[in-house]
């Protein structure tokens, strides 16, 4: 984690005074505009800033175009960077070298695209380039400020791993911020949020030694061992998520800017569409709005609606990680969310529905233990991760 390293902090803590002492208005920008530059630039390298650039320049002039056609192929643009850098692999290697072991047999040391690599956050900006664009396309104003947009796209606290930002909402709280001297509540607020990430990412760090140690003898283990195992995977899961966007919305905050919320203590839900309402709040809301209503969402009958939201699903599995694991992962939850939003649609499932209603504590449980199983296929391979739950179930 790049926050955690002795270089970030070498950086950081110029980077804010520096901010804190240039005069308000165009000089704080600057300041900041530097700072992300040099942040992005060292932990991307020249391989990674050359993407960002590209789309970035093709991304503003072309909204600032206004002209449709334009726009769309910018959009298109950020899918096919994203699809190629960080797919191109996973299709060849886990999809056409299976199918075809003859056509891979000579020469595979030197086949092109086991050479790519994903330039840093594309996952992140690429999202928040289409967000743009297509938001613009429907009718919101462009950003006709170049630095304003720079800023949206290499902001240093949340150019790695997000939250998932919203222009609109981000460059009125950049104008605010730089417009103004620092307040002691925004200090405090970013100070501590930093430091229970920092403490949460400590924590899921020594989990995550402690699970690997024990993994290997999962299937060896006491039944309770299992079980405790898999709920301290869920736990790490979550503390290294939260852990991560704590200090990102610290770090921002403690420049007078608010990003949006990621997390709110989303294994208190009692079902699963309360779930994505919790977790991942800014991904989870991209997903909705950029992918599933576009998609037709709810507005073309019940099989539309479960289709959409399977593909949003399986869309979101693989934005986590280029593997079949999280694509299985994003499926489960999808087929979790069409039962969980439809079963008092579904007559044979409105008797378990009505079950649930009634039954908070019962409702808690079985989401939570279908979120923790869940979890399985994101941290292991999808034939490990079945291994686990037939051993989570059998003494």
């Amino acid at each position: 984690m790049i926050y955690m390293t002795y270089w970030f902090w070498v950086f950081a803590v110029p980077s804010l005074i520096l901010f804190y002492i240039a005069p308000v208005g165009r000089a704080k920008k600057a300041a900041l505009v530097l700072s992300s530059i040099i942040f992005h630039t060292h932990f991307a390298g020249p391989a990674g800033v050359v993407p960002i650039v590209i789309l970035g320049i093709f991304t503003y002039f072309s909204a600032l175009s206004g002209r449709s056609v334009l726009i769309k192929t910018a959009m298109l643009s950020n899918v096919f960077a994203l699809i190629f850098y960080k797919y191109t692999f996973f299709f060849f290697e886990h999809t056409l070298r299976p199918l075809f072991p003859e056509f891979f047999s000579s020469g595979s040391s030197g086949l092109w695209w086991q050479s790519i690599v994903p330039p840093l956050a594309i996952s992140f900006f690429s999202f928040e380039f289409i967000h743009y664009l297509y938001d613009v396309l429907k009718g919101s104003r462009p950003l006709k400020n170049w630095w304003d947009f720079s800023l949206f796209a290499i902001f240093w606290p949340s150019i790695v791993a997000g939250p998932v930002k919203r222009y609109q909402s981000f460059v009125d709280e950049l104008h605010q911020a730089i417009g103004r001297r620092l307040l002691p509540g925004d200090a405090y607020l970013g100070a501590v949020r930093i430091a229970s990430g920092y403490f949460k990412k400590i924590v899921a760090d020594n989990l995550t030694m402690y699970i690997l140690a024990k993994e290997q003898l999962f299937l060896e283990l006491p039944f309770l061992t299992r079980w405790i195992i898999l709920f301290l995977i869920a736990m790490r899961i979550y503390l290294d998520f939260s852990g991560y966007t704590d200090m990102a919305l610290g770090f921002a905050k403690l420049m007078g800017i608010k990003l949006p919320e990621n997390f709110n203590w989303p294994y208190v839900s009692k079902n699963l569409v309360e779930f994505w309402r919790r977790w991942h709040m800014s991904l989870s809301l991209w997903i909705r709005d950029y992918v599933y209503i576009p998609l037709g969402g709810s507005r073309h009958g019940l099989a539309r609606k479960i289709f959409s939201g399977l593909l949003a699903f399986f869309i979101c599995g693989l934005w986590h990680g280029a593997a079949w694991n999280f694509a299985i992962w994003g499926v489960i939850h999808g087929l979790g969310i069409a039962i969980c939003g439809n079963y008092r649609k579904i007559s044979f499932l409105k008797p378990v529905g009505a079950l649930m209603d009634r039954a908070p504590f019962l409702a808690w449980l079985v989401t939570f233990l279908f979120v923790c199983f869940s979890w399985l296929y994101f941290f292991y391979p999808a034939e490990t991760a079945f291994r686990m739950m037939k051993a989570l179930v059998s003494l």
